[in-house]
C-alpha cells in the first residue's frame, strides 16, 4: 500500500517520489497518482494536483523510452 499524502507541497512531492520508486506495475502507479491529483484538485490544492500530473507525465515519458 502506498500512502497518499498531499496536505502540503512537500507531502505531494514525497508521495510522487515514493510512487516512482515503488515496485508496482506502471498502471498501478498511474492510478495512485491519478487519485492524488483528483483529490488535491477537489480540495482546491492546485499546486499538489500539478505535482501529481507532472509525475504521471514523467512516468509515461520514462516508459516510452
Amino acid at each position: 500500500t502506498v500512502r497518499i499524502k498531499y496536505a502540503t507541497v512537500a507531502d505531494a512531492r514525497a508521495t510522487a517520489r515514493k510512487v516512482k520508486n515503488v515496485n508496482k506495475p506502471f498502471a498501478r502507479k498511474i492510478q495512485i497518482l491519478t487519485v492524488m491529483e483528483q483529490r488535491a484538485k477537489v480540495s482546491g490544492k492546485t499546486e499538489q494536483a500539478a505535482i501529481a500530473k507532472r509525475a504521471k507525465e514523467a512516468l509515461r515519458r520514462q516508459r516510452k523510452r
